[in-house]
């Protein structure tokens, strides 16, 4: 009746799961979709497609052959399909991606394998913008 122990308000505890890492361990083959809050290690093979609003590391015997849609995400294995990030891709020297992509911005290791369609949200200026800038400031007419 009694317990000195207080019961964790609900949120609380819905938080502390969803920081916990999911492990696919070596070894270890999912064929089916994936839908987490948490973030993920993948030493496995995952054939199917992932969605996590947290971060992904797949490891060099790592294997995603689906789709991949989260926050940011760390590869030292494979990946084939389409890759969806709202924030950074970061490739290994040991890594190996084809597909499409689609990132916000792109962090790559020499060595790293990058045969993808890629476009990167954001802020970018183009070469063509930037001179005419330069021609209106020098007072030179745009052809």
């Amino acid at each position: 009746m009694f317990s000195s122990e207080r019961k964790k308000p609900k949120l609380q505890a819905i938080m502390e799961s969803s920081t916990q890492q999911n492990i696919i361990a070596h070894g270890t083959k999912i064929v089916g979709d994936i839908t987490s809050q948490g973030p993920f290690r993948i030493d496995g093979i995952v054939e199917g497609n992932v969605k996590t609003s947290g971060k992904v590391v797949v490891g060099k015997s790592g294997l995603i052959q689906g789709t991949l849609q989260g926050e940011n995400a760390d590869f030292e294995g494979k990946f084939s399909g389409k890759l969806v990030l709202t924030g950074t891709l970061s490739l290994k020297s040991s890594a190996n991606i084809e597909g499409e992509v689609h990132i916000a911005k792109l962090a790559v290791e020499p060595g790293a394998t990058f045969n993808a369609t890629c476009s990167m949200k954001g802020d970018v200026k183009s070469v063509e913008d930037n001179s005419v800038k330069a021609l209106k400031s020098s007072g030179a007419k745009a052809k």
